[in-house]
């Protein structure tokens, strides 16, 4: 059933589901370690996975990739303060630059440098070749493509029950 879980379930109340406490276990740990494999390409491509995150949500956002630090923390779900830190962190390392503003001076805009551009590209393409290693070890195409169809409807019935979820990886503070 996988590491510890026998020992889980053999102490959880009555009328546990075991299959579905055994699904929704594997979830949470298969999504711990898509965290896992982020960070360490996040590290060694010089940043945080806050800092991928942000330079995910300015890719994201077109060509231009210009977004106000309001619209970028709220496309995060973070503080004023925090992205504040963040900004200035990416722009020290030449990964973001700020843009004349219109006529609001205390709100100017971000967008991704060439620099930057590049390097998030570069990490990404590490990150997916990555997990494209794992599923592929575990999984045929044929099984892959089942998979999917499982997590879709899934996510559908989550969803329909709970409420749209961000369409974009979103994870803990770092």
């Amino acid at each position: 059933m996988g590491a510890g879980l026998p020992e889980w379930l053999a102490v959880m109340p009555d009328g546990v589901d075991p299959q579905v406490e055994a699904a929704r276990q594997r979830i949470g740990r298969l999504s711990r370690q898509f965290e896992q494999v982020l960070r360490g390409v996040a590290e060694e491509y010089g940043f945080s996975t806050g800092d991928w995150q942000a330079l995910s949500a300015l890719h994201r956002s077109g060509r231009a990739a210009v977004l106000t630090p309001k619209e970028l923390g709220d496309r995060l779900g973070v503080t004023s303060g925090t992205v504040t830190v963040r900004i200035d962190r990416l722009e020290r390392a030449g990964l973001v630059e700020r843009v004349a503003a219109g006529s609001d001076g205390r709100s100017r805009p971000i967008r991704l440098t060439r620099k930057g551009r590049a390097r998030w590209a570069a990490a990404t393409k590490k990150r997916t070749d990555r997990e494209q290693a794992l599923f592929t070890s575990a999984l045929d195409a044929d099984g892959l493509s089942e998979l999917n169809v499982l997590l879709s409807r899934l996510l559908t019935s989550f969803e329909t029950e709970l409420g749209p979820s961000s369409p974009h990886d979103a994870l803990r503070p770092d």
